[in-house]
């Protein structure tokens, strides 16, 4: 009958030893990870260097799930980026918040978006070629002078927007996103009506634009944080 040798025993007792304690480190390992799971909130930040094709592709988030000063806005654009022609959900007032709110929303996610629209009249949409801001035959005089004045299309665009961006950016007539003092809400339609021309001219004036920027918005994200 073999015996172990003092020296044995301990080589084998602290091998057991080294076992238990490995055993015991893959087990708080695998708790910590089933712990941070739980508790890792997706990052909802596009990394550097990421592609523009590959950008904001983080998943939808509810409304409930967002706890920021502007929940409305990025909930919105959660909503554009899952399906941006489900139009009837994009203008669904969510539940228990505020439609005046709602619609400030969709007025600066409006204002954005021309943006893009923007960049792409301006190779064809000129002095020269425009001289004159018109929507078929309807002409519009630009208000954002000390008197309204003639103003070639593009000018008065860009000053359109200018003026919409500044004005829903003004903390006199929009101090809170949460809360719309009942005496600005007089300009939402002033805002909507003079957005409205900048598609009208494109429309009946620059309409392969007009139809390439429809394509445009179903194909890529527009919605970016202002």
């Amino acid at each position: 009958m073999e015996t172990s040798s003092p020296s044995n025993l301990k080589s084998i007792n602290a091998s057991a030893s080294n076992e238990k304690m490995a055993s015991n480190n893959s087990s708080s390992t695998l708790i910590s990870s089933d712990k941070l799971s739980k508790n890792t909130k997706t990052l909802r930040r596009n990394r550097p260097g990421t592609k523009f094709e590959n950008a904001y592709q983080y998943p939808h988030i509810s409304l409930e799930e967002l706890d920021s000063a502007f929940a409305l806005q990025e909930y919105l654009q959660s909503l554009i980026r899952t399906d941006k022609e489900n139009i009837d959900a994009l203008v669904q007032l969510p539940s228990g918040q505020d439609r005046e709110s709602w619609q400030y929303e969709h007025l600066r996610q409006l204002c954005l978006e021309l943006t893009f629209l923007v960049v792409q009249l301006s190779t064809e949409c000129t002095r020269e070629t425009c001289p004159e801001m018109k929507a078929d035959e309807w002409m519009y005089l630009c208000a954002m002078h000390q008197a309204p004045i003639g103003c070639c299309a593009i000018d008065y665009i860009v000053h359109t927007l200018d003026a919409a961006t500044t004005l829903l950016n003004s903390h006199r007539y929009f101090p809170s996103r949460i809360s719309i003092p009942p005496s600005s809400l007089k300009h939402y339609q002033q805002i909507a009506r003079r957005l409205y021309r900048i598609f009208a001219h494109t429309y009946f004036h620059h309409r392969e634009i007009f139809e390439s920027f429809e394509a445009s918005v179903k194909e890529i994200p527009l919605c970016v944080p202002l």
